[in-house]
């Protein structure tokens, strides 16, 4: 009963952490390969409660887009110039820097955090659990600085 117990705890470990990191890899790809795609600045002139929109300011003056929205996080305020990658063949950017990298990977910080209890009590592999819940700490923390 005593391995299934732990297969159980494992599997939805692993799950925690594979559901992270799919989530987090929806931004954080644009912004770690971020070569060869279109890059610009935002100026935030509106938000509502999920999005931002604002003017395009392109690196390349021989783009045709003007406008674009971005996912609304605490540093995105009216006013407030953004720098973003845009992803490819939509309207909307991803924030750039370490800033925009520490928080796409947000999910998978919280997914850490979220398994470190179900690898050090359902595991008993606490060192282990201490190093994720450290890892994903760090990450919450910086992405707050950071932004």
């Amino acid at each position: 009963m005593t391995h299934a117990r732990n297969a159980a705890m494992a599997l939805v470990a692993l799950l925690l952490l594979v559901a992270g990191a799919w989530s987090s890899w929806n931004s954080a790809q644009h912004v770690l390969l971020a070569k060869g795609r279109e890059h610009g600045t935002l100026a935030v002139t509106d938000c509502n409660d999920e999005t931002c929109r604002g003017r395009y300011t392109p690196e390349d003056p021989s783009s045709t887009r003007r406008t674009l929205t971005i996912a609304r996080s605490v540093a995105a305020e009216k006013g407030v110039t953004i720098p973003v990658v845009v992803k490819p063949g939509t309207d909307e950017g991803v924030r750039t820097g370490w800033g925009g990298g520490l928080h796409a990977w947000l999910p998978l910080g919280g997914a850490l955090l979220l398994a470190a209890p179900l690898v050090g009590g359902g595991l008993q592999l606490r060192r282990t659990a201490w190093s994720l819940a450290g890892v994903g700490g760090a990450v919450l923390v910086a992405a707050f600085f950071a932004l």
